[in-house]
């Protein structure tokens, strides 16, 4: 019978050569992350990199008065911690589990050591790290200009993107949290999904019914975002 869980089901770890996976693999860690785990806080050194494989991990950036919006999400594409390989070890974000399931950990030493061997790790952590700039850099341009049910549609489709099955277990009190908006304007803009027969949603479970309906709904930077990702991860960019 095959395990249930692999590194390989984190894209990064499942681009590396055998040479350079191999000595990573005795180290790394397999973990439940439940939701709602915070796996750093602003300012706290962080301890070890998450390769999500089937979790998807909120970035978050927390204001004074202790309001917040997402700046990023990290699912099995990516890697939760970069400012270890980037020199600077914390950061002013915090990082939630948005939806529960797995990672893989890494404890900081032995990330760094990988990296600095300058082989095809160093390329893909580089790249990847483009990539969730990018994500960022949309996202705030995305709240600014573009109304919530866009931004509920880029969104869904982000997330969905990085879970297996259309349904995602999530309430609307959760994506207000993440985009940054009152409750009410999530219910009104996933009651007009809803309608439009893009969605169904039950109390805590968003089912995706029109993939293409939401597509045709979000704005150009969910598709800025994916194109993005796949052409700094490609296989022909990191030859």
């Amino acid at each position: 019978m095959p395990s249930l869980h692999s590194p390989q089901q984190n894209h990064l770890l499942a681009a590396l050569p055998a040479a350079e996976f191999e000595p990573l693999a005795a180290h790394l860690e397999l973990i439940t992350l439940p939701l709602g785990k915070m796996l750093y806080e602003p300012g706290t050194q962080l301890q070890h990199a998450y390769f999500p494989t089937t979790a998807i991990v909120s970035l978050h950036y927390v204001m004074a008065s202790g309001a917040s919006a997402e700046s990023a999400g990290v699912g099995n594409e990516g890697v939760v911690g970069i400012s270890l390989f980037l020199g600077g070890d914390t950061t002013s974000s915090s990082a939630i589990v948005q939806t529960a399931g797995h990672a893989y950990r890494l404890e900081r030493r032995l990330l760094k050591q990988a990296f600095d061997s300058a082989g095809l790790l160093q390329r893909l952590l580089l790249r990847y790290t483009q990539a969730l700039i990018t994500q960022m850099a949309q996202t705030a341009a995305c709240n600014r200009h573009h109304s919530l049910e866009q931004q509920l549609c880029r969104w869904l489709l982000l997330t969905q993107d990085r879970v297996s099955g259309r349904e995602l277990v999530i309430t609307q009190e959760l994506i207000a949290g993440m985009l940054g908006v009152r409750r009410e304007g999530v219910t009104e803009a996933a009651g007009n999904l809803q309608r439009a027969g893009c969605i169904s949603y039950r109390r805590g479970h968003i089912a995706v019914l029109d993939r293409s309906g939401l597509e045709a709904r979000a704005c150009e930077c969910y598709a800025t975002v994916k194109m993005e990702l796949g052409r700094l991860l490609s296989d022909a960019q990191l030859c």
